[in-house]
């Protein structure tokens, strides 16, 4: 009997655990407060935990963004960061995957999110938002080209069987 009452105590008190977790972490959004994980290259934590640009990378991101929409490629801006001495905010060699993350992270035009919370404009803005929706539709673009490169190399090797 005290085993179940300990063990209904410790689930009560877990659920408002986590209920207060997430109450405090949907106002942190709310008011543009970072709320933990890993801070987008670009950008530091002040000690009250608001966004701020970092003067030393942001002009990398922004340069990125800039390159990726006159044509380079994710590969070739994954080279270009890494031979400049940038890394991402875990001190990690830039990859595919880290260049792409890079080019799709809504926090470049001011949006902080968590969970289905959005709040645009809430955090400090570095790349402009043309210019990242002109990215965004590039790699749409390049991602439904790969798909269909995919599909003529199938159904040439099913051709030729």
């Amino acid at each position: 009997m005290v085993k179940s009452m300990l063990t209904g105590m410790a689930e009560y008190y877990s659920a408002e655990l986590s209920e207060k977790v997430v109450r405090g972490m949907t106002e942190n959004v709310l008011k543009g407060k970072y709320n933990g994980g890993t801070i987008p290259i670009g950008f530091k934590v002040d000690e009250e935990k608001f966004f701020q640009i970092d003067p030393l990378k942001a002009p990398f991101v922004v340069e990125a963004f800039q390159r990726y929409n006159e044509g380079a490629t994710m590969k070739e801006l994954m080279n270009w960061l890494n031979d400049s001495g940038v890394t991402t905010n875990r001190n990690q060699k830039f990859t595919y995957n880290s260049v792409q993350k890079l080019l799709t992270n809504k926090r470049y035009i001011g949006e902080n999110h968590f969970k289905d919370i959005v709040m645009p404009d809430s955090i400090p803005a570095i790349v402009d938002k043309d210019l990242f929706e002109e990215v965004q539709q590039k790699i749409r673009s390049e991602e439904h080209t790969s798909e269909l490169q995919s599909l003529r190399h199938l159904v040439c090797r099913l051709l030729h069987e």
